[in-house]
């Protein structure tokens, strides 16, 4: 396939990325080159076994183990406590995208460099994006200051993750890749990586749902993550993470799962304003049109399918939609009240995707 190629900008991000099976053994060195011996070690409490492995070689290593979903500012604030208290030189972070927007909020305020360890397909870890909840409001902001300097991208760490997040977080990584295709300031090269995110997701997660514990298939699913999470990371997002960032941070909904719900009713929105992405998503999944492949896709993965069967009451929709039609963020397809308010109330029900208003 030859593309079209129009003028265009690219701005590579200065991430050192090591991959590859048992690459979590790299630590020290990274540690070592970044002239660092004092790491705050950051995790969720469901994780804290991974943070004590990583810290046990460390005499003067402390971890934190209370990262929770959304950032909120209060665990933030704890976090910093424990890291002036340490006398910290670093952030090492393992997990989700719990564990690494705790150690971007940490960086955010003490310029400290980080070292992050994906134990899911968040993409987050390659981003200088921050999403920070206050007030009950999920707010997000672009900065280098919260860029990693080192990802591991160790295999291993994916196998323990259950069916159902694997599932979640790779239609949040496939998320990523979608709306890169129809960012405002997307180019080629982003647009070469966002379609291979999807296929590379698309192939490995049936396999990752029939057999959980497959090398192969997570090794391929945590490379269609990677470049999902470059993508996020190089251009802007539109209508799909605008509405997810107001659902989970208002509704405290997880975040994977709330991507995984949405992701095809906000394509099927987009669908006639974005022609060149739908052909490019419809050909990496192998379907004839984008949103009915996204969503039987996520369907055949036993995926959430409904913002009901997530905690969302049906009384704030409106709410939710008065808070996406504020401060929009740049999309193919204007924010329409009347077309959003049928949408939402379609994913609330958990119906079919429609590109119809």
């Amino acid at each position: 396939m030859t593309r079209e190629v129009h003028a265009f900008v690219y701005s590579a991000l200065p991430s050192r990325v090591i991959f590859g099976a048992g690459r979590r053994a790299d630590v020290a060195a990274e540690l070592a080159r970044l002239g660092c011996a004092r790491p705050l070690i950051v995790t969720t409490h469901d994780q804290r076994m991974l943070g004590e492995a990583l810290a046990h070689p460390f005499r003067d290593a402390t971890l934190f183990s209370d990262a929770t979903m959304h950032t909120p500012w209060d665990v933030t604030q704890r976090a910093l406590h424990e890291t002036a208290r340490a006398r910290a030189d670093c952030v090492v972070a393992i997990g989700g995208g719990s564990s690494i927007g705790l150690s971007k909020a940490i960086a955010l305020q003490t310029d400290l460099p980080q070292i992050v360890l994906p134990t899911t397909y968040a993409g987050s870890e390659v981003t200088p994006i921050i999403g920070e909840t206050r007030d009950g409001e999920k707010r997000t902001q672009r900065t280098p200051k919260v860029l990693p300097e080192v990802v591991i991208y160790d295999v291993e760490l994916t196998l323990s993750l259950p069916l159902a997040m694997s599932v979640a977080s790779g239609l949040n990584a496939i998320a990523h890749a979608v709306e890169a295709l129809y960012a405002e300031d997307r180019n080629p090269i982003t647009s070469m990586m966002a379609e291979d995110a999807i296929a590379s997701l698309a192939k490995a997660l049936p396999n990752i749902a029939h057999t959980s514990d497959s090398i192969d298939a997570r090794r391929l699913a945590q490379y269609g993550a990677w470049l999902g999470g470059t993508c996020l990371g190089m251009v802007g997002m539109g209508l799909h993470h605008k509405i997810c960032h107001v659902l989970g941070g208002t509704f405290d909904l997880p975040h994977a799962q709330t991507h995984a719900v949405m992701l095809a009713h906000v394509v099927a929105y987009n669908a006639a304003a974005a022609p060149h992405a739908m052909t490019s998503i419809a050909r990496a999944l192998h379907t004839k049109d984008a949103w009915s492949g996204l969503h039987d896709l996520a369907k055949s993965l036993g995926a959430p399918l409904s913002l009901e069967a997530l905690g969302m009451p049906e009384a704030g929709i409106d709410h939710a939609l008065e808070l996406v039609m504020r401060n929009a963020y740049s999309n193919p397809r204007a924010p329409e009240a009347r077309a959003l308010r049928i949408m939402l109330e379609r994913a609330w029900k958990g119906e079919p995707p429609a590109t119809a208003d």
